[in-house]
């Protein structure tokens, strides 16, 4: 059986058989290629002080600094966890009786839940229409031997939304996740590689993972691997409650439950999907290009005549084109020409988690005045974007700020397909517009941990006051 993953992630706007030997946690030595770090004290909670200390204690004992050096984006890393203080709380994240529990709030398939399983190397979708109930779950489970795939359970448990919410903060894109609950001696989905970075939590029972070398290194998209392609698994790993186990985008994995085993529950946390160089000059190129050719003339030259059915030489072509883009870099090093990762931005703050601690999302009692310190609220949830204003000319469009912010987000829509907002009108009622003037000053809120009004880089009072009041009444600025 083979379960594995695959992750629902928001759309960009137009913008998760071969015999090897089995290692267990008992044995006495480690295949080369397998990375497993022990550990025999482990804290039963996660740290959310900062999201840096909850990444950390996501992935203790192993040191951040070299998870991010030897592991990230390179290979495999199984955690291997003995305390079980470890097994207990992760098991209180979710399990098989909380889905049950969860039927009774109107859940569908499709939309909430899948019902899969791996017959001969190919999935089969078992799901039904309409509503979820736990008896047919049931059935699915014990007759069926299937496995049922939860859609973003943060949308539903309050300690996966803190979780979530942290990470996305502390990995500046979406974290997504799902549940993976399979009975023994079954497997859900065929061998395949996912574009997103995964981190496996077992919560309840066990599950063995063979994972194999990647044939699409870094990969962008996902994609099931025919068994004639992955050759022999370069780890085969059992996962216990309490273990983490972490692999690239592109690594080709496959999962099932053991026999012996009642069945499995797993969480995969998924990020860094569509966050790629690549991704970043496909967002800020075509703005870039357009900025340039309102001020340079030779951008808007015409072409040679019949260049599209090819009757000039390729190489010439080649030639000019070249000579744009060295023009165009040359330009963005000396910082000449701006570079505004407008979409990238707006995609990720427009459909991340709101903060965890929603209580605090009003404005504070006091109205900030002149002689008042002042700070930033929730940092890690707003933006700022220098874009061009919406007039369509031929003259250089005036550039914006605006200050976006995530605060008024809904939790129950987070990775369930994505917020298409293209309309201005509905980006500002998540934010605020500002003159580039304000830049400056923002910039300055952005860093200080705490500043003066009066301190603030504009050139009067009212502009002072006029910034201060409108970052509070979004509940974006704190009064000391």
């Amino acid at each position: 059986m083979r379960v594995s993953i695959e992750i629902k992630m928001p759309k960009k706007r137009k913008a998760l058989t071969k015999t090897v030997k089995r290692w267990s946690s008992d044995d006495e030595q480690l295949p080369p290629k397998l990375s497993r770090v022990k550990q025999s004290e482990m804290p039963p909670l996660l740290c959310f002080d900062s999201p840096v200390s909850l990444f950390e204690s996501l992935i203790q004992p192993m040191d951040r600094e070299v998870f991010f050096r030897e592991y990230w984006e390179k290979k495999p890393l199984h955690l291997q966890r003995s305390d079980s203080s470890t097994a207990s709380y992760y098991q209180s994240l979710f399990q098989l009786s909380d889905l049950y529990s969860l039927c009774s709030q109107g859940m569908e398939y499709y939309r909430d839940v899948n019902v899969v399983r791996c017959t001969n190397g190919k999935k089969e979708v078992l799901n039904k229409e309409g509503q979820v109930k736990s008896s047919v779950l049931t059935k699915y489970l014990s007759q069926n031997k299937a496995t049922i795939q939860f859609h973003q359970p943060q949308r539903f448990k309050d300690e996966l939304w803190r979780i979530q919410e942290k990470l996305e903060c502390f990995f500046g894109a979406l974290v997504g996740s799902n549940v993976y609950i399979t009975p023994q001696e079954s497997q859900g989905l065929p061998a395949h590689y996912d574009d997103v970075e995964v981190f496996i939590l077992q919560l309840e029972g066990q599950k063995q993972w063979l994972l194999y070398t990647p044939t699409v290194p870094l990969a962008a998209e996902y994609s099931v691997e025919s068994g004639d392609r992955i050759g022999s698994p370069t780890h085969d790993i059992i996962l216990k409650a309490g273990d983490l186990l972490y692999f690239p985008r592109g690594t080709i994995h496959q999962a099932k439950t053991p026999a012996g085993v009642d069945h499995s529950t797993h969480l995969t946390l998924s990020t860094y999907q569509r966050m790629s160089w690549g991704d970043m000059l496909l967002d800020v190129f075509p703005s870039l290009l357009c900025d340039s050719s309102k001020t340079d003339i030779s951008l808007r030259e015409g072409m040679p005549r019949r260049l599209l059915l090819g009757s000039s030489e390729d190489l010439d072509t080649s030639r000019r084109l070249a000579s744009v883009l060295r023009s165009l870099a040359d330009e963005m090093e000396t910082g000449k020409l701006g570079v505004h990762s407008t979409h990238m931005k707006r995609d990720f703050i427009m459909n991340r988690l709101p903060p965890y601690s929603q209580q605090l999302l009003t404005p504070s009692q006091r109205i900030p005045a002149m002689e008042d310190m002042v700070c930033l609220r929730f940092k890690d949830h707003m933006v700022i974007t220098v874009e061009p204003s919406q007039e369509r000319t031929d003259e250089a469009p005036e550039l914006v700020v605006l200050v976006l912010h995530s605060l008024k987000n809904q939790r129950e829509s987070h990775m369930m397909g994505g917020l298409c907002v293209e309309e201005e009108e509905r980006d500002i009622s998540r934010g605020l517009k500002f003159p580039l003037s304000h830049l400056q000053a923002l910039r300055q809120l952005q860093k200080a941990e705490h500043l003066a009004v009066a301190q603030l880089q504009l050139p009067t009072d009212e502009a002072k006051l006029n910034l201060v009041l409108a970052l509070w009444s979004e509940s974006l600025l704190h009064v000391l």
